[in-house]
Formats: C-alpha cells, structure tokens, sequence
C-alpha cells in the first residue's frame, strides 16, 4: 500500500468557517471533520472496487492531506482498514456527492469483507445536495465539481480525470511505475484540494437559510431596496434578478430591489398546500378559513401564487422583524424561480 501525508499550506478555508458553513447540530457529532474522495476501478459498488482513498484532516493549527492506494486488487481492504481507523475520531465527513455515491460505495466494500461500517452516527455533509438550491443564482448548467471550480477561479487542472483514472490504475497494476500512481493520486489531491476551495460557496446557502440580518430598508421610486448583512462572506461577487426584483452580493452584504405595486408587495410562503388561492381577491388564504367557502371562489394553490399583500409602509420599513418575515418567505421563493 502507497501512504502519502502532507500539509496542506493555501486553498482550504479557516476551521471556523468549515465550522459555521456546515451547519452540523453540535450534539448529533463531535467538532471534527474531515474531507474526503475516493477513487474506484468502476460505478458499481458491488462489481468494482475502491483503490484509494483520500482525506484531508485539521491537526496540530493546519491541514494535513491523508492518501492510501492500493498496490494491487488484493488491498482493498487494508486501504478501507486504514481509513477506517482514520475515521474513528472524526465527528463529521465533508465530500461532494458522497451521500450518492462515496459514502455508499465504501459501505458495500465494508460489507464485502465483513467489516463494521466506519460511518455510523457520524453526519455527512454533502456540499453538492448543499449547493443544489444555488444553481441558479450561480447561473450552472451543470453541477459537476469542476463546474463550481471555475466559479471560484480553479480553471485548469493538471491532471487527468476519474475515468481516465481508471485505466492508469490497471496500468499501474501490471508496470509499477511510480509514475503512473503519481499521476493517479495527484488526480484525487486535486479532487481535495478543489473541495477545501469550493466550500466557501456554502455562504450563498445562508440566503435560503434566512442566516442574516436587514440593516437598511428603503423606498426608491417605485422599488423597494432592501441591504442584508450576510452571517458569511460570498467567495465571488454575483447577481441575478428577473422581472420581480434583483438581488447582487459582495463579501459580506447583499442588495435586493423589489417592484412594488401601489406601494405593496406579495408576501410568499412556502407551505403552500395549507392555502388555497382565491382569484377574485388575488390572493391566498389558509385552508382553515376557506374551508367554509364556496369552491367556486377558490382554487389549489402553487408556489407562485401561494402569496398575500401587504402595505410598504413606514411600519415595515422600520420594523426588522417584519423585514425578516418578508425576506426568509419571500427571497428563498425568488431564488426558486430564477428562470420563470
């Protein structure tokens, strides 16, 4: 089995942030988590195998990079031993799709040779299924790690990808040359390295989350300005809007536009299949009230039109808990429907 350990010196994001962006429940896990990434001979967790696993670890006030690689097909489960006792003080894992895939595949492999499971009642933060709500407002068409890479400036990768890994590996297998595991484990460092530095994306989450704070709320014409103070910095400055508002972000502050309509705006909610929507009125109403109502005045709510108004009056421009009422129903609504 080849071993590798080396310090990790720019690109992951500080413990504290790793801490606060993870949004784990502090009595479910011990604060410790690692990253991780495998790599496998194949998709399918009962026909192919794992060969190496990676791992980046905080110890002693920085990062240190874990890898174990198999020499050949017959340690596979010393690799998954390795990285069993690697986990065994660990509170959390953090990788991209691991939830689908890593976390899954190891646990048949550890099934296979009749080894405990390393992942029990250890939570998984999973950046992709994390990340998922934001794809608009990143403005993605794919969702692939390389794809949130290039939004915070990793461009070009210098070593081959997975499924090219696949064919090293075997190649490796029958030479030996030390070449070709380099080749092979720079490919999955680059996979940590890309994860430490996509992370820091998980700020943009916290506007789905409602974890900020209004601190200026104003009419300008015809359009409501509302300034939010994020609770952690966006790695790259982005924008994005439709005919209803526009919203921007920079590091720590956001800024939403809203069109208002005769000086009110539509309060969103995002239980919609408690309200029902009454078309005469333009707007909707909970189910306990309309119960009594003729079904000829109302129809099944979506989420567009699962809304009421209200005034954007001087009580709500002064007013932050009302500002967060509005804003923790209404921007997840806006960010949902980007593209309608």
């Amino acid at each position: 089995m080849i071993v590798k350990k080396i310090p990790i010196l720019q690109g992951f994001p500080a413990l504290e942030t790793v801490k606060y962006l993870s949004n784990t429940k502090n009595e479910l896990s011990e604060y410790n988590p690692i990253f991780y990434d495998i790599e496998t001979t194949g998709l399918s967790r009962y026909t192919a195998s794992v060969y190496l696993i990676g791992a980046v670890h905080y110890e002693k006030n920085q990062w240190m990079l874990y890898q174990w690689m198999a020499e050949n097909e017959e340690e596979e489960a010393a690799v998954l031993q390795e990285f069993s006792v690697f986990l065994e003080n660990v509170g959390y894992t953090i990788q991209y799709n691991g939830n689908r895939f890593d976390q899954p595949f190891l646990e048949e492999r550890y099934r296979k040779y009749k080894m405990d499971s390393p992942f029990v009642e250890k939570p998984s933060v999973d950046i992709y299924q994390l990340l998922k709500p934001c794809q608009s407002l990143l403005k993605l068409t794919r969702m692939k790690q390389p794809d949130l890479e290039k939004i915070v400036g990793i461009h070009n990768r210098k070593y081959v990808d997975g499924g090219q890994c696949i064919r090293l590996y075997r190649n490796f297998i029958k030479k030996r040359q030390s070449k070709i595991a380099e080749e092979v484990m720079g490919h999955n460092e680059e996979d940590l390295l890309g994860l430490g530095t996509i992370f820091s994306l998980l700020a943009y989450k916290k506007l789905y989350d409602g974890e900020y704070h209004p601190k200026q709320c104003v009419i300008l014409e015809q359009e409501l300005k509302i300034v939010i103070e994020l609770s952690a910095a966006a790695p790259v400055n982005v924008s994005c809007g439709n005919s209803d508002f526009y919203l921007s972000v920079n590091g720590y502050e956001a800024r939403m536009l809203v069109h208002l309509k005769e000086g009110k705006l539509r309060q969103y909610y995002r239980n919609y299949k408690d309200y029902e929507f009454i078309p005469g009125e333009d707007t909707a109403m909970p189910k306990s009230i309309t119960r009594y109502m003729d079904k000829s005045l109302k129809i099944a709510t979506t989420p567009q039109t699962c809304y009421t108004w209200f005034n954007c009056d001087e009580d709500f421009l002064n007013n932050e808990k009302k500002q967060m009422q509005y804003l923790t129903h209404t921007l997840p609504f806006f960010l949902d429907n980007l593209n309608k």
